[in-house]
Formats: C-alpha cells, sequence, structure tokens
C-alpha cells in the first residue's frame, strides 16, 4: 500500500527531505546528552531558525518562512518520527500563532522575527499548581500599576521555561470578572524586574530531554502594551481561539510516533526468533502487527483530513478535540502492544521503542487532558 497524503506535493517532498536532514544531523545525535542535561543546546534554536524551519508556517512579512501548515506539520511529523521529545518547536510554534492571530501589529513585528530566527525561545505559561485544564481556575494576577502591569502567582510544567525568553502567560487582570478577566501577558523574561524566577527543571517520567520548569511571578514587570492584543479581558476568547492548533499538533506527532513503533516493531519482529522461527512468522505475531497497522492506517487518514482542514481555514474545536483524545490514546496503546513484541528488550531504554513508551503518556495529559476533550465534544451531542 504506497499510500500519500493528499495535502502533499513535489515542493513538500523537497522541504520533508531538507527537514529530515537536519533532524538527523542537528537533533538525534544529541538527544542522549539533552535528556542527561534536561535542555537542549541553546544553539540548535539559532540553527533550526537559520534552516527557516522554526515559524515554518508565518508568512515572510514577520520574518517566517512564508510556508503552510503544511511545513509546520512536516517539521513535527519528522521530529517525532525521529523520536525527538526534547525540541520545543511545538511550543515555540504555538506561541507565534497566538502573535499572529491575536496581537497587534506591533507586537507582531517586535517578536515574530525574533522567534522565527531563534533569537528568542517562547514558552506559554497556563498550568498552575492548583489549576490544569481548567484555565477559569488560574489564579495568576497582573495588576495594572502606571505603565506597567505587575504579576504575582506561580506556573508549572512548563515547556521551554529554563531557556525561554518570551512567555505568554495566562494571568486575571481582573479577578472578579471570571473568564472575562483573564488576559495574555507577554513577559520577556530578561526585561522584567527581580520578581521573576525560573524553578526547577522538573523530573518527568519521560520527555527528559524537554526542559519542563516551574516560574514565580512576585512583582514581575510587564509593559501595559504587552498585552496581547492591546485590550485586557481577551485571553479565554484567545485561548479557546487557538487551541486547536496546538491539539492537532499534538495528534500530528502522535500519529508520527504509531508509525515509528510499527516500523521498529515490524523490523525487530523480523529479526528476533522464538522456537526457531522468526517472531513475525508466529500467528500472534502476525495478528497485532495487522491491527497496529490497520489502527495506524485510519490515525493517518484521520490526521491528513485535520491538516486539510487546517489549510483551508476549516478546523473547529470539536475535530481538534477528537483528533488530540483518540490518537494519543491510540498512540500509548499502540506503543505498549510494541513494547510487549521486543520482550524483555522492550523496557531497555537504550531501545528506541522503551523511549517511545516512556514519552508517550503525557500526550493523553497536556494539550487539554483527554477527559476535557470529550467533555467538549460531548456538549456537540
Amino acid at each position: 500500500m504506497n499510500y500519500v497524503s493528499p495535502w502533499m506535493d513535489a515542493d513538500l517532498e523537497g522541504f520533508r527531505d531538507a527537514v529530515k536532514r537536519f533532524v538527523d544531523a542537528e537533533i538525534v545525535p544529541h538527544n542522549e546528552r539533552w535528556r542527561k542535561q534536561q535542555h537542549v543546546d541553546r544553539d540548535t534554536w539559532n540553527k533550526a531558525g537559520e534552516m527557516g524551519i522554526l515559524l515554518a508556517d508565518i508568512p515572510e512579512e514577520y520574518g517566517g518562512s512564508g510556508g503552510t501548515f503544511a511545513h509546520q506539520a512536516i517539521v513535527f511529523e519528522e521530529l517525532s518520527f525521529s523520536g525527538d521529545t526534547a525540541f520545543g518547536i511545538h511550543v515555540h510554534a504555538i506561541v507565534a500563532h497566538y502573535l499572529l492571530n491575536q496581537g497587534t501589529e506591533e507586537q507582531k513585528r517586535t517578536y515574530l522575527p525574533k522567534l522565527a530566527s531563534g533569537e528568542m525561545v517562547a514558552a506559554i505559561a497556563m498550568t498552575e499548581p492548583g489549576a490544569g485544564s481548567d484555565l477559569k481556575g488560574i489564579r495568576t494576577t497582573a495588576k495594572l500599576e502606571g505603565d506597567h502591569y505587575v504579576l504575582h502567582g506561580s506556573k508549572t510544567f512548563i515547556s521551554n521555561g529554563y531557556l525561554a525568553d518570551l512567555i505568554l502567560v495566562v494571568a486575571k487582570t481582573d479577578p472578579e470578572a471570571g473568564s472575562k478577566g483573564i488576559s495574555l501577558m507577554l513577559l520577556e523574561t530578561k526585561n522584567c524586574g527581580d520578581g521573576f524566577r525560573v524553578g526547577r527543571i522538573l523530573e518527568k517520567v519521560g520527555q527528559k530531554g524537554q526542559d519542563t520548569c516551574e516560574l514565580f511571578f512576585d512583582g514581575a514587570r510587564v509593559p501595559r502594551e504587552n498585552v496581547l492584543g492591546g485590550v485586557e479581558g481577551k485571553g479565554f476568547v484567545q485561548l479557546m481561539t487557538e487551541l486547536p492548533y496546538e491539539r492537532v499538533i499534538v495528534g500530528i506527532a502522535g500519529v508520527a510516533a504509531i508509525e515509528k513503533a510499527l516500523a521498529l516493531t515490524i523490523e525487530h519482529t523480523k529479526e528476533r526468533k522464538a522456537f526457531g522461527q522468526a517472531l513475525i512468522e508466529l500467528q500472534n505475531t502476525r495478528f497485532v502487527l495487522a491491527e497496529i497497522k490497520t489502527e495506524a492506517t485510519v490515525a493517518r487518514t484521520f490526521i491528513d483530513r485535520c491538516i486539510v482542514d487546517m489549510l483551508e481555514g476549516r478546523m473547529d474545536t470539536e475535530l481538534a478535540s477528537m483528533a488530540k483524545y483518540w490518537i494519543t490514546d491510540l498512540q500509548c496503546k499502540v506503543v505498549d502492544q510494541c513494547v510487549q513484541l521486543f520482550g524483555g528488550y522492550g523496557y531497555m531504554l537504550e531501545y528506541p521503542i522503551a523511549q517511545l513508551y516512556v514519552d508517550a503518556r503525557v500526550q493523553r495529559i497536556y494539550g487539554g487532558a483527554n477527559e476535557i476533550m470529550k467533555e467538549i465534544i460531548s456538549r456537540s451531542l
């Protein structure tokens, strides 16, 4: 079966080849070291910026590469298929889209070129110790004092938190106004005073090369003009508008990981012998792999539909939630089945399948827990 995604063409294939070469040369060789140091090398961001893959789908007038969502999807696919979960380009691209779609013209021209080049690394600070998927429950505040907002509160599980130069902070500018009192603040980590502190890099089950941190705001200062979009109280609507982009990205990474796990397991079962024959010659092995291949094909055609919808501007919250929850549930199931076919070797981290296993679990949590995705879908019933 030689399936070709309907959104692919010759130019995109050339772009994929270039991205794959970059990933093979600049990402894969360093993954083990990055897991030990708990973050990628800072100059990797600059190299990726020079390559033009950080903001592949941002217009050239703002410093991006001027491609489409298809170009950015290829970047996410190649990173995931390589087994990388350290390079936090996904969050970086998400923040760029908040700026592109929700920012003022001045905000776009100030920050997007720096994000595209790698001069600045971006993070988004939503989750708090007491508030995860329920964004209305956040307690971080931003109070206007003169020409600056003063932030108080804390965030946790913040991807890119250690290296971030620009953080999109979800805060309450009017604590009494509920969801209408939430605003998004553009905080520059090097220009916000002494009231900002990066906590420890958190010790996670998987994705150990990703610099996931705690952040603390104790009087951090953000210029008045750095409210995203220039108007207070729009944060909740901005979040709801942009979250489908993030959830489709999670689905794209999930499908690529499924395809990688299947490829690794087919190769292993052809080489590994049991009872005097290759594992793949045993009926149980063939049936399990046949099921996985079928599920991988269904997932691929589903995510391709989502990518086409993104390209044509018709992606909605419901479909993005379906993609995020169903694909990540499937990813964890498939990788677990593949580990089983590797036997004891599947439990050894020196084998890529084991790394896929520990890195997969959080996919069902971040970007909105899968239970929240089901709640969103159920509202359309």
